[in-house]
């Protein structure tokens, strides 16, 4: 009797939550490719993920090119090219003092890093300069990744006032406060 309590109230409290969850989606226009939207989330903390997303380094480049994650992920990357291969980074998001330098390492080695701090990272690599890639870390679980059309969708997200950003690669950023009550919209174009 009590288990079956226990369950009723859980999937009560379920239902409720649900209701006041809505979805964010929109299109990002004056750029072409994927962009990744965003949502920031005042004065809340969200625990981090557990999986380790994986950027391979293949064919002398980034493999996938833009990975999103949330604040707090730890992401691998691995050396699957025949040469020896480099990954740092010069910044992340503008803030030079988030420097890093991975190291070199030959075919089939990974090395790891947790990304605590939001923002766009630009992937490189010392010992082939033509290589490029970028990690954007979203401060929430909230996010996405554009269509090749620019359309985007955000779900479960609360009920509630938030700031979205829009970022693409070589494009400045753009942010704007939303509000979310079920289904909103929020369209971006940004420029280079």
């Amino acid at each position: 009797m009590k288990r079956t309590l226990f369950v009723v109230i859980l999937v009560t409290i379920s239902l409720a939550l649900s209701a006041s969850a809505g979805t964010i989606s929109g299109k990002v226009s004056g750029v072409s490719g994927e962009s990744v939207v965003y949502l920031d989330v005042q004065g809340k903390t969200f625990p981090a993920p557990t999986a380790h997303p994986l950027v391979d380094q293949k064919g002398l480049m980034f493999t996938p090119h833009l990975t999103v994650v949330q604040a707090g992920t730890t992401v691998d990357f691995l050396n699957s090219d025949t040469v020896a291969h480099n990954v740092f980074w010069t910044s992340v998001g503008g803030n030079k003092k988030l420097t890093h330098n991975l190291g070199t390492w030959p075919k089939g080695e990974k090395r790891s890093f947790k990304f605590d701090n939001p923002g766009a990272v630009p992937l490189l690599c010392n010992v082939h300069p033509e290589m490029a890639g970028y990690v954007v870390v979203s401060p929430t679980p909230y996010f996405a990744t554009t269509d090749k059309s620019g359309e985007y969708k955000i779900e479960n997200v609360p009920d509630g006032s938030y700031t979205v950003t829009a970022w693409h690669e070589g494009a400045k950023g753009q942010s704007k406060p939303v509000s979310v009550a079920g289904d909103t919209k929020a369209d971006f174009t940004l420029s280079k």
